[in-house]
Order: C-alpha cells, then sequence, then structure tokens
C-alpha cells in the first residue's frame, strides 16, 4: 500500500497542492497567533519610576472594599477606583515628623525614607505600603501594560479561531472533491481486489504524508511570520511598543504542528469513508449527473449546527441581548450559520441554479452544467459563502453597534449644543455633567462597578434630557437619590439601595427614582455631583444658550449630531485592522479553496469540453460556458453568504430594539461586494486557465 500512496502523491500532486498551501498556511497563522498570545500571557516586570530613590511608598487607597457571602464564608471583595485617593492629611504630618519624605506628581502617594517595619506599624489600615518591585504601583497608568495585553489576547484569540475555523473547512472541503474527482480510479482498484478498509487506509496515509508535511512547512513560516505581526500590531497602536515575541516559547509550535496534522486526517476522515463505498463497477458506470451530493450524515450535522446557531441567536435575543453587541458573539455566531449553511449547499445548489434564467444557448448550458455537477457547483460556492458571511456579520455587525451609540446618545438629549472635554466649567442655563462610578452589591455574593454620570444641575439637566424612562421620573433626581438602569437587581422605584461613592466612601443609602431601559449600555446610573466626589464637568448641553456664552465652558461648541459624530465614530483604527486581520485570513483562504477546487475541475473536463467542440462550440463559447459556470457558483456563494449576514444582522436589530436602544443595522456593501469581486476575479482564472489549455 505505500508503494500505491508514494505513486499516487507523486502523480496527484498538483491535486494535493492546494490542501498542502491551505494547510500549511494555516499552521503558519497558528503558530504566529500562538506566539503572539504567548507573549500576551504576562506583562513585562517595570521597574519603579515615580519614587524610585524611596525604599518605601505610602499610598492613598485605590480600591473600595466591600464584604460579600461565598457560600457560608463572608470574604472581602475589591475594586479598583478610577483614580487612587490622597493620603490623608493627619498621616502625612505623622510621617514627614519621624521621617525625610518626597512627593511626585500629585497628593495620592508619597515616598518615605525609613524603615518598611516601622513605616507599616504606623500608617495601619490607612493607607497601603508599597516596597521593593510594588513601588510601581505609584507610577501612573501602573496597569497599563497589563491592560494593553487583554485587547491583544483576544483580537489573537478570535484571529486563531478563525483560522482554525476556515482551515477546517477548507481542507475537508478539499479532500471530499478530490475524493469525488477520483470515484474512477477506486472503481478500478476495487476491480483489482483493494478492499474498502485498504481504500479508506490509502486516503488516510495519503492526508498524513500531506499534514506532516504541510505542518512542517507552517510551523517554519510562522516563526518567521511572528515578527512582522509584531511590527504591524504595534504600527496600528494595537499592542504598546515593547511588544516582543519570546523566540524560547515552544508550546505554540507544538500545538499548531499537531493541529495542523489533526485537521488533515479529520478532513479525510469523511471522505475516506465515501471512498470505501465505491463498488468495483459503480464508479465506471456512472454518469458525470452527481447524484447522492448529501449524506445523511452530512445532512443532520448540517442542520444540526442551523439549529443551533439559529437557536443560540434566538435565546441571546430573548434573554440577554446585550450579549449580541459583544465582538465575542458577532464574530463566533455566523461560523455555526455559515458551516450549517455550507454543508447544506448541495441541496441547495441545484434548484438556485435551475431557477436562474441565462440568455442563449451558453447561458443555458451553464444553467445546466452547474444544476448537473453539483459537488462542483457546492465546493465553489461554500467558501464565498464564509467569506461573504464573515465579512458582512463581522463588519456590518461593528458598524451597527457603533451607529446605534450614536444614535442612542444624539436621541437622549434636547440640547441643541454640546462642549465635550476634559477639564470644563459650568454655565448659567447649561447642563454640566462629569463622569464618576458606583460600587453596588450584586445580591450577596457580588460587587459590582457601574461607570455613572454626575449631575450638577437637577433641574436643568431634567429640561434637556430625552432618557428611555421605563418607571419613575428624573425630575426627582436629588443629593438623596439616584436614576438606575433596569439592569440593577433592586431597580424599582421608590426603593433604597446601598452604593460605594468614587472615592471609595459608603454605604450612601439612595432612593431610587427613575428606572431608565438598558439602551447599549450607557443608560445611567445617574447621581448629583454630592455623590461623585472628584468628579469633573466633561461635557455641557445647552438649548436657548448662545454658542458664544457656551464657549466660556472652555471646550469646543458643537451641534448635538457633530458632537455624537465625533464621540461615537464608526469605528477606531484598531477595531477596523483587526477586523481586517480576520477578514484577510477568511479571504487568503477562499482564494485557495477556489483556485485549487477549479484548477482540479476543470482540469479533468478535458473529455467534456472536447466534446462541445465537435458540436460545433468555438474555443471563445467553451471559455465562456466554464467561466459562466464558475461565477455562477460564486454568485450562488455570495447569496448564502448575504442571507447568514441578513440573519445575524436582524438579530442583532431585535437585541437592541429589546433593549430599547436605537435601531440602525448598516450593512457593509463595500466589503461584501469588494469580497466577492475578488472570489469571482479568482474562481474565473482558476476556470479559465485549465480550460485554455485544454482546447487548444
Amino acid at each position: 500500500m505505500l508503494t500505491v500512496v508514494l505513486s499516487g502523491l507523486r502523480a496527484r500532486w498538483a491535486a494535493f497542492l492546494g490542501s498542502f498551501v491551505a494547510l500549511a498556511l494555516g499552521v503558519g497563522l497558528l503558530t504566529t497567533m500562538g506566539l503572539g498570545l504567548s507573549a500576551t500571557f504576562d506583562a513585562p516586570e517595570r521597574a519603579p519610576q515615580r519614587f524610585a530613590s524611596a525604599p518605601v511608598v505610602v499610598k492613598g487607597r485605590d480600591a473600595v472594599t466591600v464584604d460579600v457571602r461565598r457560600g457560608p464564608a463572608t470574604v472581602p471583595v475589591s475594586k479598583k477606583l478610577d483614580r487612587p485617593q490622597p493620603v490623608d492629611t493627619e498621616l502625612l504630618r505623622e510621617l514627614k515628623a519621624r521621617w525625610t519624605v518626597t512627593t511626585a506628581g500629585g497628593p495620592d502617594a508619597v515616598g518615605v525614607h525609613g524603615p518598611a517595619p516601622e513605616v507599616r506599624t504606623l500608617v495601619g489600615a490607612r493607607a497601603q505600603v508599597l516596597t521593593g518591585d510594588d513601588r510601581r504601583l505609584a507610577d501612573p497608568e501602573p496597569e497599563r501594560d497589563a491592560e494593553a495585553l487583554v485587547a491583544l489576547n483576544a483580537l489573537l484569540g478570535t484571529a486563531g479561531g478563525v483560522t482554525a475555523f476556515v482551515s477546517v473547512f477548507v481542507v475537508a472541503s478539499t479532500f471530499a472533491f478530490a475524493v469525488a474527482l477520483r470515484r474512477r480510479e477506486f472503481g478500478l482498484l476495487r476491480t483489482a481486489g483493494a478492499t474498502p478498509g485498504q481504500l479508506r487506509r490509502m486516503l488516510l496515509v495519503e492526508a498524513a504524508g500531506v499534514g506532516v508535511l504541510a505542518s512542517a512547512a507552517g510551523c517554519a513560516l510562522g516563526v518567521l511570520g511572528a515578527p512582522w505581526l509584531v511590527r504591524v500590531l504595534v504600527d496600528g497602536n494595537m499592542a504598546p511598543d515593547w511588544f516582543l515575541i519570546d523566540r524560547a516559547t515552544t508550546w505554540p509550535l507544538h500545538a499548531a504542528f499537531w493541529t495542523g496534522v489533526t485537521v488533515a486526517l479529520a478532513g479525510a476522515v469523511a471522505a475516506s469513508r465515501r471512498a470505501g463505498k465505491v463498488g468495483p463497477t459503480a464508479a465506471l458506470q456512472e454518469a458525470d449527473v452527481d447524484t447522492d451530493v448529501l449524506p445523511l450524515g452530512r445532512a443532520l450535522l448540517g442542520a444540526g449546527l442551523l439549529a443551533t446557531g439559529l437557536g443560540l441567536l434566538v435565546w441571546t435575543c430573548l434573554t440577554e441581548p446585550s450579549e449580541l453587541m459583544k465582538r465575542k458573539t458577532y464574530t463566533t455566531q455566523p461560523m455555526l450559520l455559515a458551516s450549517g449553511l455550507a454543508l447544506l449547499a448541495p441541496a441547495l445548489v441545484r434548484p438556485v441554479a435551475r431557477a436562474l434564467r441565462l440568455p442563449g444557448a451558453v447561458g443555458t448550458l451553464v444553467r445546466e452544467n452547474s444544476a448537473a455537477a453539483v459537488r462542483r457547483t457546492a465546493a465553489v460556492a461554500a467558501p464565498v459563502l464564509v467569506t461573504v458571511a464573515l465579512a458582512g456579520s463581522l463588519l456590518g455587525s461593528a458598524a451597527t453597534v457603533t451607529s446605534a451609540k450614536a444614535a442612542e446618545a444624539r436621541e437622549q438629549t434636547r440640547a441643541e449644543y454640546v462642549v465635550s472635554g476634559e477639564g470644563l466649567r459650568p454655565v448659567p442655563g447649561a447642563s454640566a455633567t462629569g463622569a464618576t462610578s458606583v460600587f453596588v452589591r450584586d445580591g450577596a455574593e457580588a460587587l459590582v462597578k457601574y461607570g455613572a454620570r454626575a449631575v450638577s444641575d437637577p433641574a436643568a439637566f431634567a429640561g434637556l434630557a430625552r432618557l428611555p424612562v421605563v418607571a419613575g421620573d428624573v425630575r426627582r433626581l436629588d443629593d438623596r437619590s439616584i436614576v438606575v438602569n433596569e439592569e440593577w437587581e433592586r431597580g424599582r422605584v421608590g426603593e433604597t439601595v446601598e452604593v460605594w461613592l468614587a472615592d471609595g466612601s459608603g454605604p450612601v443609602r439612595l432612593r431610587v427614582v427613575a428606572v431608565l431601559a438598558l439602551g447599549t449600555g450607557d443608560n445611567g446610573p445617574y447621581v448629583t455631583r454630592a455623590n461623585a466626589p472628584g468628579a469633573a464637568v466633561d461635557r455641557v448641553e445647552a438649548r436657548g444658550v448662545a454658542p458664544e456664552a457656551l464657549s466660556a465652558a472652555g471646550g469646543p461648541v458643537r451641534t448635538v449630531a457633530e458632537w455624537a459624530a465625533a464621540t461615537h465614530p464608526s469605528s477606531s483604527p484598531e477595531t477596523r485592522l483587526g477586523l481586517l486581520l480576520v477578514l484577510g485570513i477568511a479571504l487568503v483562504y477562499t482564494v485557495i479553496a477556489l483556485a485549487n477546487t477549479l484548477l482540479m475541475a476543470t482540469s479533468v473536463r478535458g473529455g467534456e469540453l472536447a466534446s462541445l467542440r465537435l458540436a460545433g462550440a468555438t474555443r471563445a463559447q467553451v471559455l465562456r460556458i466554464v467561466t459562466g459556470e464558475a461565477g455562477v457558483a460564486v454568485a450562488i456563494g455570495a447569496v448564502l453568504g448575504l442571507a447568514v449576514t441578513a440573519v445575524n444582522l436582524a438579530g442583532l436589530g431585535a437585541g437592541l430594539a429589546a433593549l430599547s436602544a436605537p435601531v440602525a443595522v448598516t450593512v457593509p456593501w463595500g466589503a461584501v461586494g469588494a469580497a466577492a469581486g475578488v472570489c469571482g476575479a479568482v474562481a474565473v482564472g482558476a476556470a479559465a486557465l485549465p480550460a485554455w489549455r485544454l482546447t487548444r
């Protein structure tokens, strides 16, 4: 058998080239993403900078700590404050009385030149005492390194997931189609005495050989590509300047290599089973019209994935609609739907192709050939479906969420002009608010931090606010009350809630006077400035006040539409780069799949094309037929991909409506058209090249 396998690999190297390239690229991308992920697990340990010369640092409180219940026990839980609190004045006086004290950059921390044990004894629970490397926690934004890696970790994880998904899809489809083209070969082997088990083992050995070679090449490619990825991420402001790949890390190489081998074998399993069912003479007698193109197992798997995707979409929309606005959800959701629809594509291709009305004899042949060669048409349509679905769903969901946020911001104020920026000054007759935070127990088991708005003048605020109130009245907001949203566990009008304020003080008991719809996540809570210690004005809204008077606030004066557009842009450059990275992976795979499938499929059609020439078709007409079939298959895939996009965006729109948020569904027609256009160009070229050679 080994001799047969090696001979087959040498003879059909072109047929295996597409699978080899796709798998090598997939393993290379997985290696690159894995090396990047391993570098995001730990931020570098930076040396203290602000108080580098002081052996001890006393820092004001930077977290609120509340006791919550965990089972039968009560444990303290801490949440970070927006900004550290100043060192207590009395404590600072005591420290200066005993040791040399240095200050730098603000009252939140001081350096103490004294023995750490004695400083701890004096400070007690009034502040934090930092020594050694922990002194860096007093530097500006001490968690910036770790925070910078969170988004990067999510991006690389998403890109790796898309890579794994598309590579499995492409490799499995390629192996399945290659087996379909070799039915006559398998029939001859069966006639020569080969058993079904031998055929299955032969295909699995071929897949293992391709998998090992491609995975090894992919690992080498990934090691070379990792530094390039770092440069792209750093230049795109998606990674900090210090971000580097640790070349001593080897687990991503092992993980990517064995994943590639497993993908190759998994992709060949289903194909090998089909090959084992070929009888000694059935393949030799079979016509070119495809039959049994949707086996029961594939139909059940496709229907299951499609039902799961639709069920999860409906369930999330009904129970947790806010989850639909998260990138993790709208990135993974279309994968289920696209996979299910792609598996069912053979059942959809024939009726769609037959429904086409193409003019002339060439159009008739294109339609009938597309409907008869279901496997070929479905093999071309499936990767196009995935790419168009991802492009439409990812970019459309991101644009829809940002559009909804901007529309919500415009709708929630009656103001004509808005001034925004740091350190603004209140203006008579205008509503001034600032960012703050509050902390509240969620049941008895958790402490939750909410971003809030601090209202300077409740009457002016109520006169301009147009909030989605579901109960109560925002005009009743005062220093002893709070406006909450539907997310709060205790959020009924008239109830009293315990909250901890932005400086960690509390608990403070405030009465709920209004409840808002959740919206896109920016609705409430609202408190007065008396319950927002340290909050600075960052937004001034006005109606009936001249723009010249508003300029006294100290920031740019904009109309509401201009302000919403400036503060809620369509997407950040970092987000666009991340989405384009993910979509670029899918598009590259699709190009490989299309080129490989059509080169294989057209290369074995010599007899068919020769018959067309004998029947009187010119060379140009034959080429139009072949390229027309490729174009029809791409169009079918694009239509199915748009169907997945429509379902995802409709689910997101329903989720926004359930949250009482503006529904502003945005379809990225430009990106979808570009993806479909690239697929069409590659498909036509890959079909025309061998057809041109065969009709010479």
